[in-house]
Order: C-alpha cells, then structure tokens, then sequence
C-alpha cells in the first residue's frame, strides 16, 4: 500500500472527503494557473507579507533576538506557510492556504518578558505537537461536524467583516489611491469577466501610488544574513505559558477561520487533514526559531473568494501561487520585507477588504437565511466574531463558536445536530 493509499485510508477514517491525490492535482494545475488565481494568490501574499510580518518583527524585537534569528523565524513560517499551501492545494484541489498564526505572533510580544527564546523555541514545538494529537485523534474534526454551519458561517462574518471596514478606513486615510482602487474594481467587475477585478484595483492602486509619491520607507532595517537557528529548550511554564494559547489560536482561530470559509464557498474540507497538517507545520517551524506554521484563516478566505474564478475546482491554482510567493518571501526575507513594507498600508487593507466581498455575502446569507434555523446564535456568533474578545489567550473566532452553540441550545427552538447544506452558498459565490 503506497502513501497515498495509506493518507485516504485514514481519511476515510476520519470522515475526511477522500483527496483527489497529487496526480490528479498536477495534471488539472495548467488550467488552475489563469489570471484570476495569480490575482487572488498575489493579493493574499501581499497581505500576509506585510504587517503580519512586521508582528513578527516586533514580537523579536521584545525578545531582543539577533537578526539572524528573526531571519530565521521569518524563514521558517513562510516557507513552510508556502510549502502547505502547496501540499494541501494540489493534494486536495481545494484553495487550502498555509501561513501562520498572526495573533501567535502578537501574543510573543508579552511572553517575552517571561521566558527565553529558548524556551519559545521549545514551546513553539510542543504546541504543534498538541495540534497534531488533536488532528490524529479526529477531536476537532467531530467538533466542527456537530456545529451547526449557520453558526459557523456567522463566526466567518463576524471574523471576515473586518476586512471590509478596514477598507472603507482606508478609502479614509486615502482617498485617493484606495478611492481609485474601489472605482477600478467595481468598473472592470461592471464591464469585463476577462480582467479580475481585484487585479484592476491592486494595478490602479500601485500606479496611484507611483504617481503620487506614496511609496513609504522600509519599515525594517533587517540585512540580508544568514538565518542562524536556535536549540530548544523545554520547560512546563513555557508549555502552559506558550503552547497551550497558541494551540488553541492555531485551532480557534485560523482552522476554524479557514474550514468556515471554505464551507461557505461549498467545500467540504479535510478538516482533520487541515488540523494534523498544522500541528506538523507547527513541530517543523519550531525546529527552525517559527512560532507556528499552519492553515491560515485570512488567506485561505482570499484565495477560496470568487475573485480567484468563477469556477471553484479551480481555485486552488490561487493557493499554489501564493505558496510559491510565501515560500520566496521567506528565502529572502531580510530584503524583501523592507520592500513590501514600503507600500501604503491603505492600499493593501483596500484590495484585501475587496477580494472579501464574496465570502462575506456567502457566509452572511449562509448564517442568516430565511430559512435557516440557530437565528438566536448565529446572531451571537457574529457579534461576538466582530469583537476583540480574548478570554484565556484565546482569540474571538473560538468563542464565537463556544457562545454561539450555547446560545443556540438556550434561545433557539431546534439546533440541529447536522449542519444546513452549503450548496445554495456555491451558487452565490460563483
């Protein structure tokens, strides 16, 4: 039995759908590689390159690392984000999209000034071990089968809807590079199905930029050097302090994020493939100074959108480009960050809250459809998803889910054990 015989057998175990399987996935990539999903991908590399890369910077910068260590931190997330996008896009032909956890990053900032790099490095492995167990032994996946999905597609709004209001902000601070950008946008979707309207937006925008002189300076002084790794060093208060919340955000927020997202665009995800993929990322990462490597929330919602085709088999051509640019983001991390850095912050929260518009009606209609029961819920699932509520270390998006069943089995009339089907959400998005 070969390995990939042996990977769908405990699929199949799992209840995970069966993967089409690396052949599959190659021969189909030619006609996944189009315009919509080199804009989509780019896009979503974009985002993930640049403030959550500045998180990082500063979370090493509080841990008072040397620059080859926050080089080799850098190294590690992103080319192992890029690898799993890979993997898991061409293995599955779903748009799965590795990163890494942004508030894992954030959450450094603070535990610095507790506990060693070192002992980070030593947590960071044993929270991918945590996450690969829960993976293994198929818990998160019956979790997440016995929610019922409008609350889960109101937890995706709640978390996604963000991306939207940093967009009318930046139309705000900007008004005229983010202001073409949504002009461009809306004109091409208007005028042409040839020309992806996010790409418009993101062109328009640069060439505004150029033109008015919005090119920003490096926000890092970071040279290109020799990542330098790190031995790891294995302490209980570290594992309480660091592994345990980071697990739970790895968990929480951005697998949670990423399977809503793809249920919403009519997927039906390998959610404990997505969570053992995680875990091992996050193991691998750890071997080399990184927090954490792992299906990513935002990402996944940019890549899985309409933006990357109307034809959803598709879309995981979007995932394999924003792997390949994650992956080289991270080889020459110490001189491309500085370059990114170096566009307006507006124009990247306008085109990501832009390339959202269809997950966001997706997963709006998905939570509270006519017909559809867990009003009560869903309702509270969203709202608290909007929030910046953090109880345990543990970010909204998990606590939407928590209190959003809970007020289900109080306020609703029925909470069904199964999930409503995502079908007539495919439609929507295309």
């Amino acid at each position: 039995m070969d390995s990939q015989t042996v990977g769908t057998a405990k699929n199949s175990t799992h209840n995970d759908p069966v993967a089409p399987g690396w052949l599959s996935g190659l021969k189909a990539l030619p006609s996944a590689l189009n315009l919509n999903s080199f804009s989509a991908g780019l896009v979503a590399a974009i985002f993930g390159c640049s403030g959550p890369a500045l998180i990082v910077i500063g979370a090493a910068q509080a841990g008072q690392l040397t620059n080859g260590q926050t080089v080799a931190w850098l190294l590690a997330i992103y080319l192992l984000g890029g690898i799993i996008s890979l993997f898991m896009g061409i293995r599955y032909r779903m748009p799965i999209t590795g990163a890494y956890s942004i508030p894992g990053a954030a959450i450094m900032v603070a535990a610095f000034a507790s506990f060693s790099y070192q002992e980070a490095v030593g947590a960071f492995i044993m929270a991918g071990v945590l996450v690969l167990i829960l993976g293994i032994t198929g818990v998160i996946g019956k979790i997440m089968r016995w929610v019922p999905m409008p609350i889960v597609m109101a937890m995706i709004a709640g978390a996604m809807i963000r991306f939207g209001i940093a967009a009318v902000e930046a139309v705000r601070a900007a008004p005229l590079i983010a202001g073409l950008a949504v002009i461009a946008f809306f004109i091409t979707g208007r005028l042409t199905r040839k020309v992806p309207p996010v790409l418009a937006a993101l062109v328009v925008g640069l060439i505004a930029t150029f033109v008015t002189g919005g090119l920003q300076e490096g926000a890092s002084t970071l040279a290109f050097v020799m990542p330098e790794f790190t031995a790891p060093v294995f302490t209980v208060g570290a594992f309480f302090g660091i592994a345990v919340p980071l697990a739970a955000l790895v968990i929480g927020a951005e697998n949670a994020q990423a399977i809503g997202v793809l249920m919403a665009e009519g997927y039906k995800p390998p959610i404990n493939a997505m969570t053992i993929v995680s875990g091992v990322g996050g193991i691998l990462a750890g071997m080399m100074g990184g927090h954490n490597a792992n299906i990513a929330g935002p990402m996944t919602a940019i890549c899985s959108s309409e933006q990357a085709g109307e034809d959803k088999d598709k879309r995981y051509g979007a995932t394999v480009v924003n792997g390949i640019l994650f992956g080289a983001f991270g080889l020459v991390a110490g001189l491309a960050v500085p370059v990114v850095m170096a566009l307006p912050k507006a124009l990247i929260g306008v085109v990501a809250g832009l390339a959202m518009i269809g997950v966001l009606l997706s997963a709006l209609q998905g939570a509270f459809g006519p017909k559809l029961g867990n009003q009560v819920g869903s309702f509270v699932a969203f709202v608290v998803g909007m929030s910046s509520l953090n109880l345990l270390s543990i970010s909204a998006p998990f606590w939407a889910l928590v209190f959003g069943v809970l007020a289900s089995l109080l306020a609703d009339k029925v909470m069904s054990e199964k999930p409503a089907k995502a079908e007539p959400l495919a439609k929507v998005s295309g």
